[in-house]
């Protein structure tokens, strides 16, 4: 059969599947049950006669979608937030993929020019910085502690303004993907060349090693949870800019769920690279070396795992349960 018959043959089954997953439609879960087969046996066949077709792609997306609502309704007896940080949330992450590596390829680029700029334009970390903060951080490094700066205020009042501060930058690079992504790109652009230019400031006035152990102590669930949440604001951006097969408004309502689920992921990870540069980052200077690097390779592990390991498990186990008969 070719491929434009097999779509016109069952494109309204489809859209009953769609109304369903939407909520606009309601059916019990063995009714809900009954459709996931059939849409298994189309995506099987697709997949058999038309497997570089954007129909497949379609299908898997109907097929979790429908899987998930499955599910939903078989969990009475879990709990609700496990299961959005151990089911729902990676099956999002392996879906919207390639935002994410866009995103990551996006921050290294824009980190390279953050430090290139510094290299070449003296002046260029004042601008970013401000002369306030470089002239202090100057004069600690004259005094032997160039991080001293992390050591004003108390712990759980750095704890608490600092966390804030994070959840405010993340939420915006998410929020900002309203604007069709301008504004995360924006936002994405002068956290990563600030970054790119600070790391490089500790470089040229050779005290990088020492700024390392302290700055990536917090910094590697901080940044990296940026990036996460620069995804976001781009899949919530591209949501209004390509609705594919659906209507612009449910476009992004797809995309501002999906990406307030990938924000959200990120919560737990900034409050605690917050805890992190509260109460530890100070001590960087006297712990050893042994131990900075076991907190940041431990921090950048377990966050990378999360949001770029752990989505291929739960999407492998799910196309696994995919063949398996209700």
């Amino acid at each position: 059969m070719r491929e434009v018959s097999f779509i016109k043959q069952n494109k309204e089954k489809w859209l009953d599947f769609e109304q369903v997953i939407f909520g606009k439609t309601k059916k019990n879960p063995d009714e809900i049950a009954s459709l996931y087969i059939h849409l298994i046996n189309d995506l099987s066949y697709a997949q058999t006669y038309y497997p570089k077709s954007k129909t497949v792609v379609y299908l898997n997306y109907l097929a979790s979608r429908i899987y998930q609502k499955i599910y939903k309704t078989k969990r009475q007896d879990s709990n609700r937030l496990v299961y959005f940080f151990k089911t729902e949330v990676p099956l999002v992450l392996y879906e919207y993929r390639r935002y994410l590596l866009f995103a990551f390829v996006f921050f290294f680029l824009t980190f390279g020019i953050g430090v290139i700029s510094a290299m070449y334009d003296d002046t260029f970390t004042r601008l970013i910085l401000g002369d306030e903060y470089v002239n202090t951080t100057l004069e600690n490094i004259k005094n032997g502690d160039p991080l001293a700066v992390y050591k004003s205020g108390s712990h759980l009042g750095s704890f608490i303004a600092i966390t804030m501060n994070n959840l405010k930058v993340g939420a915006m690079c998410f929020v900002y993907g309203i604007t069709c992504g301008l504004m995360t790109f924006y936002m994405s652009s002068y956290n990563a060349v600030m970054i790119g230019s600070f790391q490089y400031f500790f470089y040229q006035h050779g005290v990088f090693w020492q700024s390392v152990r302290g700055i990536w102590i917090h910094g590697s669930m901080e940044v990296f949870g940026i990036v996460i949440e620069t995804a976001a604001g781009f899949i919530l951006g591209a949501s209004i800019l390509f609705p594919k097969t659906y209507s612009r408004m449910n476009s992004l309502k797809i995309g501002f769920k999906s990406s307030l689920k990938i924000f959200l992921a990120t919560v737990p990870f900034t409050i605690a690279a917050g805890f992190l540069e509260g109460f530890v980052t100070r001590y960087s200077i006297v712990m050893p070396n042994w131990l900075s690097v076991l907190i940041i390779l431990s921090t950048l592990s377990l966050i990378s795992f999360y949001f770029l390991v752990y989505p291929f498990i739960v999407n492998k186990k799910v196309n696994t349960a995919h063949v398996r008969p209700l």
